[in-house]
């Protein structure tokens, strides 16, 4: 079975007049200019499409954009889901204004491969086809596209065109869009037709678009179900990357109007609009515009258009040519993903000035970077597993989402899951290549990239940062407590930053508990290497108060009174739940100290001399249990709690006492318990 056509979008792009509409419909039949005005006028107005398939292995969706320059707005709109630009330049004129600005957006928008087609080539002789030639390679020799095929031909005589379709064959060879990925297509056109409803079209950017899915409509909001595709006029039950479709969509959103041009269709929540994106700005040189902070432009992403200022983390003005690192702030919400790219013209006059990079969709504000964020966002710029390392440095303590590594990271396909560190392997302090890239080139084993809690990826530093943290917090912990026999989770929690996730540090406690540096028991933590122990002068205080408490019976001091009958200060009350803990003493009923013994003794009495009865109140009480009226409520209440004795509304009940059962061995295996 034959591998399905490789499916890519083909642009085209020149000044007004040159023959791009006359070209795509000698190639593919089709009239593009489809509105009236646009026929009457004899201009291209509005985007327009066709299918162009010259080999069984290849179809190419054509997006032929306006030329004027009144339209150069809608011409991005088309440019920014090219995969190869056809750029058009009329063999009896040469290069012109459109030309020029054309060539400078599709440059912006990181469009890789071009075809140049010299179209009019017989109304031109050979001698000034020649200088034409020379014209466009002066043009395109300082670009990536210094080495575009050139073809002569002409859409009235048909001359070049089995040429002009190798030549894009050629450029086809080079790859194609990756299927498996979320899906998104900008919207560049929205109508109704009847019997189908909303249609809404498009280049779809990446992934599937599939017929009877439910898909968002950002960034209005709110969701539609597809009710069907088409792909160049045929029905489909789905539509892939690199496909021009229309959609038909159905819902509460679109019965209320809430899709329209520059909105995308996507698949998941991994995408969110945001109001501001962190940026690789980069200024056109020689078009006599300069880029300044604060400027106010018009920011060209997708099929979208909106007003917003720029925020350069450097210096007054980007120059032209050099990548400068800024924020966008946006007047109206865009959709993007890292590595996307858009277009920058100015606010008036119009003039395309800039483009760049989208390095983070959907920042924080900010005014500077650090030097650990330049380095951050450069990884960013890198693409690949580097670009996760540098999302995850910029998420810092909320760490980033996994499931929006695709967007947040730019990480394409469904690949994710191998990035994320085991940690088994995690790397420790010292160990070599735990950030940054390996410095011979290769690539970063998987546990060198990230570390995943739950939902989200942490840098490995922020990560060990966090561990260092609690480790310190618990050391504090123990110097300031030290007959605590740990320290509490709080203090755990508490070591970390109030703006780090939830639950972060319970999961670097939990690590640090698997790899032996930390001991977590119950609601405590502790260092491996601590006990709870007392000081040579508090042991002497201990053992005084433990003689008073065993002479004292069930007639025990209060806390005050117990430091001063045993000679101890205030700091000493710690001494006091110190032995508790160790099942020494008793505090019984927040009133007065007991011995265990006494304690035991006395619950032993109980149990023994009132068994069964019910009914019974506090003389019945103190005629067993040796203990003054101002100790027995107290008394009782602790037994109440203990279940020796129930409190009901007519009185106490000491339940029947049950024969002991037989004892057995106890099993080997400590987990297990006695058996």
């Amino acid at each position: 079975m034959s591998p399905p056509p490789a499916n890519l979008i083909l642009g085209t792009a020149g000044h007004i007049d040159h023959g791009k509409t006359s070209l795509v419909k000698a190639l593919t039949g089709v009239d593009t200019d489809r509105l009236a005005e646009e026929k009457r006028r004899g201009i291209t107005i509005e985007l327009g499409f066709a299918r162009y398939a010259p080999s069984e292995a290849c179809s190419f969706g054509i997006v032929d954009v306006p030329g004027h320059e009144a339209f150069v707005r809608t011409m991005v709109a088309g440019a920014t889901g090219m995969d190869v630009v056809l750029l058009v330049v009329a063999a009896d004129e040469g290069v012109m204004p459109q030309t020029r600005e054309h060539v400078a957006v599709v440059r912006l928008l990181g469009v890789e491969r071009m075809v140049v087609a010299l179209t009019k080539a017989d109304l031109a002789d050979e001698e000034w086809l020649a200088l034409v030639a020379e014209d466009v390679s002066d043009l395109l020799a300082e670009t990536r596209y210094a080495e575009a095929e050139m073809v002569p031909v002409s859409a009235e005589t048909g001359e070049g065109l089995d040429k002009l379709a190798a030549a894009l064959l050629r450029c086809a060879e080079e790859g194609e869009r990756d299927r498996d990925d979320l899906a998104r297509m900008p919207v560049d056109r929205v109508f109704a037709v009847d019997g189908a409803g909303t249609v809404a079209t498009g280049t779809l950017w990446s992934g599937r678009l599939e017929r009877g899915r439910t898909v968002r409509i950002l960034p209005g909001g709110g969701e539609a179900r597809i009710r069907a595709v088409e792909v160049h006029g045929e029905s489909v039950g789905a539509a892939e990357a690199g496909q021009r479709a229309a959609v038909a969509l159905t819902g509460a959103a679109v019965r209320r109007g809430r899709v329209r041009r520059g909105d995308v269709l996507v698949d998941s929540d991994a995408w969110r609009p945001s109001m501001m994106l962190t940026v690789e700005l980069a200024a056109l040189d020689g078009v006599g515009w300069t880029v300044e902070h604060g400027q106010r432009v018009r920011v060209h992403l997708g099929t979208a258009e909106t007003f917003g200022r720029v925020v350069l983390f450097s210096g007054d003005s980007a120059p032209p040519g050099v990548p400068a690192p800024a924020q966008l702030r946006l007047e109206s919400p865009v959709v993007a993903r890292n590595g996307d790219r858009f277009v920058i013209r100015s606010y008036s006059p119009l003039a395309t000035i800039a483009g760049g990079l989208v390095l983070e969709p959907s920042p924080p504000k900010r005014k500077r970077l650090s030097a650990r964020e330049r380095e951050a966002l450069a990884a960013v710029a890198r693409g690949g597993t580097a670009a996760v390392r540098g999302a995850a440095v910029l998420a810092g303590w909320q760490g980033l989402e996994a499931e929006a590594l695709g967007v947040l990271a730019g990480w394409r396909g469904q690949g994710g899951a191998g990035l994320l560190a085991d940690d088994r392997r995690w790397p420790r302090e010292g160990a070599t290549g735990a950030s940054g890239d390996s410095g011979d080139g290769a690539a970063p084993e998987p546990s060198q990239v990230a570390w995943r809690h739950e939902e989200a990826l942490f840098d490995l530093e922020i990560a060990a940062e966090g561990e260092a943290r609690i480790l310190e917090a618990v050391r504090g912990h123990h110097r300031r407590r030290p007959l605590d026999a740990g320290a509490p989770l709080d203090v755990v929690r508490n070591a970390l930053p109030s703006r780090a996730r939830a639950k972060l540090a319970d999961g670097l406690a939990a690590r640090l508990a698997r790899d032996g540096r930390l001991v977590v028991e119950g609601k405590t933590a502790r260092l491996p290497e601590f006990r709870a122990a007392l000081a040579p002068e508090q042991e002497g205080f201990a053992e005084r108060a433990a003689a008073l408490l065993e002479a004292a019976g069930l007639e025990g001091p209060s806390t005050e009174e117990l430091l001063a009958q045993a000679g101890g200060g205030a700091e000493d009350a710690a001494v006091l739940d110190f032995m508790a803990g160790q099942g020494r003493i008793r505090y019984v009923g927040d009133a007065f100290w007991v011995s265990a013994e006494a304690l035991n003794v006395a619950v032993a009495v109980v149990t023994e001399r009132l068994a069964g009865l019910e009914g019974l109140g506090p003389k019945d009480f103190r005629e067993v249990l040796p203990v003054s009226r101002k100790r027995l409520i107290p008394l009782l209440a602790y037994l109440d709690s203990e279940g020796t004795t129930v409190r009901e509304p007519e009185g106490r009940r000491v339940p029947a006492r049950r024969r002991a059962p037989r004892q057995r061995a106890i099993d080997p295996n400590p987990a297990h318990g006695v058996s």
